[in-house]
């Protein structure tokens, strides 16, 4: 065999070289992307960074030109960042998660099982945790209009355990509140904390989360890792956290 075909089949089968990627991942989608990254980088090589906030805080950061490889926000998001050149678009939907309550571990369960119950289930506590709106948090941002909607934004404002990112169910689990209102797949994570349930149907609001790599050089480890999170089995992965594929 001539050297230049060795060479050729020698270029073919090298393998492929494992980089960082860096993920800024929306809070209610960072567990499903630590689940993958074990699986993933014993199969690539690559090393995942993830970096968390909410969407908006998110959107903000990348618009400041903090550098990143794949951003898992919301699809608007993910669509504007593409008209100002920061992704890849148009926004590919991955996954999709609805609010849920959640009370301390041991107490007893409010009612939630309907708009009537959940209501007066609010008005009943005294503190009451969620993400600020002014965060760019997209369930404090649903809630406050929720509230607006069913007449009882005066009387929840006085209540309101406001935090700025993170796990909201950690404010109950501290004892600083009686209820948590948050995406169901940050409910999860949090010890010392019962779910409830998911908001009734009548207004529940699911948020759906997109990915986007980020625009400029070509992104290898981004890619891979995008291929991963929409693998046909990532559906038990996406339901053990709480969430469900995207539409």
């Amino acid at each position: 065999m001539r050297w230049w075909v060795l060479l050729a089949i020698g270029m073919w089968v090298q393998p492929v070289r494992a980089e960082t990627v860096t993920v800024m991942s929306a809070g209610a989608f960072r567990a499903v992307v630590e689940a993958v990254v074990p699986g993933h980088t014993a199969a690539t090589g690559d090393r995942v960074v993830v970096l968390t906030d909410t969407a908006g805080g998110l959107a903000r950061r990348i618009e400041a030109g903090e550098a990143f490889d794949l951003a898992v926000i919301t699809p608007g998001a993910i669509n504007d960042l593409a008209a100002k050149g920061k992704v890849v678009g148009p926004a590919i939907p991955l996954a999709r998660v609805g609010i849920g309550v959640a009370v301390r571990s041991g107490v007893a369960l409010p009612d939630i099982s309907t708009e009537a119950a959940f209501k007066a289930s609010l008005l009943s506590v005294r503190r009451i945790a969620m993400i600020d709106p002014a965060s760019g948090g997209s369930s404090g941002i649903y809630l406050m209009g929720l509230f607006e909607r069913m007449g009882i934004a005066d009387q929840i404002r006085g209540k309101l355990v406001l935090q700025s990112g993170g796990y909201v169910a950690e404010q109950v689990a501290q004892g600083k509140a009686d209820i948590a209102l948050h995406q169901v797949s940050e409910i999860l994570p949090v010890s010392g904390v019962t779910l409830v349930g998911p908001l009734p149907a009548s207004i529940q609001n699911e948020t759906i989360y997109a990915a986007g790599v980020a625009a400029g050089a070509p992104r290898p480890a981004a890619e891979r890792l995008l291929a991963r999170l929409r693998a046909a089995d990532m559906g038990a992965v996406l339901a053990g956290k709480g969430m469900l594929p995207a539409k």
